[in-house]
């Protein structure tokens, strides 16, 4: 069996953070979406994406081929269906979006080759449950529910590394799980809301409260005094302090210091300047707008609290304050006094006295510089990834036709 994880047409309601990678390797509650499937099925995932990420996330075409919606979580029903597949049947949405499908190799090529697919068995999903990803704002959304899930998949039979009884814990102490390595002390624990998963060489600092569904990733540091409210995720080797809640940080980014992020994502490699604020509501309480790039317009999510959505390798100064229902692509540097605009074109610099481009040779020398740090090279598949992007938002910035 071969595992193949698809974007589909609602891809472009995800930029700005599939600018830099498909739509299933977004994170949601511990693991991302590729990574559930991958432990769900027992196989590694390649990728229907973009033509310029296929060199980074391929295409590995085998006989028989699980197609997989990359917006669609795993759960035992789904994945009772999936096991019980015939070659060449597919499931549906009740509005006949493709959710799954087995195909041999002569089918996949036609629909690669957008040839009609013969003898394919269309079965709708009516009244299977399960969760997907609609719109950007869903990754906090169902960032609760994702949390649990995967605590579920990934302690499931084991046992959690002893907890130090330095720590004060509310609730049942099944629902915390400490992976081997991990370092927490003087900190109190709330389960009562959600699970609180500690990976492998994270580090919880004292003084840290902690109200879950809370997923601290490998490697990643909760600095003193934080505190943070779920359901929340922090991913491997980010830091973060101050005031959290219901947000999703990925990998290597940081907000280190005190301040107020909720009901925001932040991709990789960002980084806010200390006592950066976010507001999530407005002070009507009306609900929140936030920029489309599929529909390039600013579009009613129907939710009360929304804060900001920032694509990779994008950082912001001191006391930076973003308005409800901010969205700052990737590559930006935001920074000075007042609220930048609620839409923030990639490779931006400046704020709200105005914009220059983030030239791409400066960008790729502080992201180097970053990286380094990490002991990680920035190679030539994720440049050429970025230089692809650099065309593809130019459209946004405007002042480059002025």
């Amino acid at each position: 069996m071969n595992l193949i994880l698809f974007d589909n047409e609602i891809r472009n309601r995800f930029l700005p953070l599939v600018y830099t990678r498909p739509v299933s390797e977004l994170r949601v509650g511990i693991l991302t979406i590729s990574e559930k499937w991958e432990k769900a099925l027992n196989l590694k995932a390649s990728y229907i994406t973009q033509d310029y990420l296929a060199e980074k996330y391929p295409l590995i075409l085998r006989t028989d081929n699980y197609l997989i919606n990359g917006t669609v979580f795993p759960n035992k029903r789904l994945l009772k269906l999936i096991s019980q597949m015939d070659i060449n049947q597919a499931f549906l949405s009740k509005e006949g979006e493709l959710i799954a499908a087995r195909l041999d190799n002569v089918q996949f090529d036609n629909l690669l080759n957008d040839n009609e697919l013969e003898d394919l068995e269309g079965i709708d999903l009516m009244n299977t449950p399960y969760s997907k990803l609609n719109n950007v704002w869903d990754i906090f959304k169902l960032n609760g529910e994702q949390i649990r899930e995967d605590f579920e998949l990934l302690t499931n039979g084991r046992d959690s590394q002893p907890i130090s009884d330095t720590n004060r814990i509310v609730g049942n102490q099944d629902q915390i799980f400490v992976e081997e390595g991990a370092y927490m002390e003087c900190c109190i624990l709330n389960a009562t809301t959600g699970p609180i998963y500690i990976g492998k060489n994270a580090t919880v600092l004292e003084g840290s409260i902690i109200r879950g569904g809370l997923a601290v990733c490998d490697n990643a540091v909760i600095k003193m005094g934080a505190k943070i409210y779920g359901p929340t995720t922090i991913g491997p080797f980010s830091k973060v302090g101050g005031e959290i809640t219901n947000s999703v940080i990925w990998g290597y980014s940081n907000k280190s210091h005190d301040g107020y992020l909720g009901n925001s994502i932040l991709g990789q490699w960002c980084n806010l300047g200390a006592d950066t604020n976010v507001s999530n509501l407005k002070n009507n309480y009306a609900s929140v707008k936030l920029w489309d790039y599929d529909e390039e317009r600013f579009v009613d999510t129907g939710e009360q609290f929304c804060g900001l959505v920032m694509g990779d390798h994008s950082k912001c100064g001191i006391n930076t304050m973003f308005n409800t229902g901010t969205v700052v692509g990737v590559c930006c540097n935001i920074y000075g006094a007042g609220y930048p605009r609620n839409f923030i074109p990639s490779f931006s610099w400046g704020g709200t006295n105005g914009y220059t481009t983030y030239r791409t040779d400066k960008v790729f020398e502080t992201i180097e510089k970053v990286k380094a740090r990490r002991n990680l090279t920035f190679d030539m598949d994720d440049r050429l990834i970025l230089l692809r992007n650099f065309e593809e938002s130019a459209k946004h910035r405007r002042w480059e036709k002025a």
